[in-house]
């Protein structure tokens, strides 16, 4: 199969996604993550819309690339003036790169409403300026522009803006789905006929807008396209752009192509989760290949089955793309879901182990009071210990109060946590401060439990959730509490339920700090910085 070189847009369009925001830093780290990934070409951005992008290519300037060539992204000259006249041709050439991407109109509709200029005078301006730029930059592409709604509307219009840009020597020709709304076999039909008539390398980009973004861009490298645009975690515009996280397996893995090395596929999840840690966006735990659910089982028939091959609940190997196989925990679970868990934690248990029957029975009734394990696999792992009396107490809780206190109108509440813990035969008497009841109760713990086990400063809250459980009794309503902590090496989720608040996050807040001492094997007055945690 073909070479598929692949084109990378997320520090442009990606960031025109809403609530996504990266600084030049973050684009700079990302794009030398790009570029250990194998990725061809970077597009850093538009260098003379935003300060920021200006900044970036002068930056990036100073930065040493293994193999990716960075891009400056913009549009053909201004209607009524020239190229070495017009100011964003000047700004692309000024940005130095090594590849230049433009966009022009190839649509009619376009030309008329938008440029408000004649077809033939689109045509002149999208000559000019390639043919202009091609004399300053090594690799010119063009983008053509809502190029399939375009041919839809008038055929042979479109194809004169692509045989303009062919004529001008152009290194590739990308038809793009601007508006997102073309089907994939709308994609093959229109691709095949532009091959008949352009003999330019050929790409692709689209957008997400019918949920086909994916599927027309695979469509389209089957029908002979070999330059693919996309970004991570099709982050985009409105629904996003392609989704190279998806396209680059599917590629790889299905379509026998060769794009990436297979060590750099195997850290496509860590890239994804790299570029939502940088964008400040929780991961999409459903995102096909890279996803933390991609290859997770709930059902006890599928766990079952996959622990004898996993090729019948799994299209593949989780490891070719980074990711793993998760048995979840929940009241559908049957015993091999709790014998596949315990394998995971290292925990030896037997199918016909009389505690495994009554972990099972205790999941079910935890679960049937509203507990949930799926998002809380330290405290199940907790669980099983606990069930075969492998856990060890690190501390006793003697008690704790909360106080709220409001001391004016217009004063924000205060909160302040006592706790009093025994550890050994030391008794801890303590009290803090917190920016709400939950927090303070926190910090509180923490304080007195650190003077023992000075590792769990390396403990921090990443995420904290409350859902009111359906029971129909309003305010006194079950909750429960989901926290996900984490330290240097490893996050881990615990889960808490009550008709209290307070002691709901108080049972996830203590499952999470117990973890964290048995996952370090820690001894009170022992638990130095030094000490190695157990993986």
């Amino acid at each position: 199969m073909s070479q598929i070189k692949l084109y990378d847009t997320t520090l442009r369009d990606g960031t025109q996604a809403e609530d996504v925001s990266l600084l030049v830093e973050d684009k700079i780290r990302i794009a030398h993550k790009l570029d250990e990934m194998g990725i061809h070409y970077i597009e850093g951005g538009w260098p003379g819309s935003n300060p920021k992008d200006v900044t970036f290519f002068k930056d990036m300037k100073k930065e040493k690339l293994q193999h990716a060539k960075i891009a400056a992204f913009g549009s053909t000259r201004r209607a009524k003036t020239t190229p070495d006249k017009d100011q964003n041709i000047k700004t692309l050439i000024q940005a130095e790169t090594d590849v230049v991407t433009i966009f022009g109109k190839t649509w009619d509709f376009q030309v008329r409403e938008a440029l408000r200029i004649s077809l033939e005078e689109n045509l002149e301006l999208i000559y000019d300026s390639l043919e202009y730029l091609k004399g300053y930059v090594s690799e010119v592409f063009y983008d053509a522009e809502h190029f399939f709604d375009g041919f839809k509307s008038n055929p042979d219009y479109a194809l004169k803006t692509l045989k303009v840009a062919e004529d001008a020597k152009v290194d590739c020709i990308v038809l793009c789905d601007t508006n997102g709304g073309s089907m994939p076999f709308e994609i093959a039909e229109i691709v095949d006929q532009v091959r008949m008539s352009i003999k330019t390398p050929l790409g692709i980009h689209t957008h997400n807008d019918s949920e086909c973004a994916v599927a027309n861009t695979l469509t389209a490298v089957d029908r002979g396209i070999v330059h693919v645009q996309g970004t991570i975690n099709g982050f985009g515009e409105r629904c996003g752009n392609a989704n190279l996280c998806s396209i680059v397996p599917a590629l790889m893995l299905k379509m026998k192509h060769t794009c990436i090395s297979g060590e750099q596929l195997k850290r496509i999840s860590e890239l994804s989760r790299f570029v939502y840690e940088l964008a400040n966006i929780s991961p999409n735990k459903h995102q096909s290949y890279v996803g933390k659910s991609a290859f997770a089982h709930k059902g006890g028939v599928h766990v079952s089955a996959i622990q004898r091959h996993a090729e019948t609940y799994e299209h593949i190997r989780p490891e070719l793309v980074g990711n793993s196989t998760r048995v979840l925990i929940s009241d559908l679970s049957g015993r091999s879901n709790v014998l596949a868990k315990a394998e995971e934690f290292n925990i030896n248990l037997d199918s016909k182990d009389p505690v495994t029957m009554e972990i099972l029975d205790t999941i079910k009734d935890l679960e049937n009071r509203g507990y949930q394990f799926e998002g809380a696999e330290a405290s199940f792992e907790l669980l099983m210990k606990r069930a075969l009396g492998t856990h060890r107490k690190f501390f006793s809780l003697i008690g704790f109060r909360v106080i709220d206190e409001k001391r004016h109108e217009d004063h924000q509440p205060i909160s302040e946590a006592t706790v009093m813990v025994k550890v050994g035969g030391k008794i801890e008497h303590t009290a803090a401060e917190g920016s709400g009841p939950v927090n303070a109760l926190d910090n509180a713990l923490r304080k007195a439990l650190e003077k023992f086990y000075p590792r769990l400063k390396e403990v921090k809250l990443h995420d904290y959730k409350v859902r009111v459980l359906p029971a129909g009794q309003g305010t006194a309503s079950a909750i429960r509490v989901l926290i996900e902590s984490g330290d240097r090496e490893s996050r881990w989720g615990t889960v808490g339920v009550s008709e209290n608040i307070i002691e709901a996050s108080y049972q996830a807040l203590i499952d999470s700090i117990e973890y964290k001492l048995d996952k370090c094997e820690c001894k009170p007055d022992k638990c130095g910085e030094g000490e190695s945690s157990k993986k």
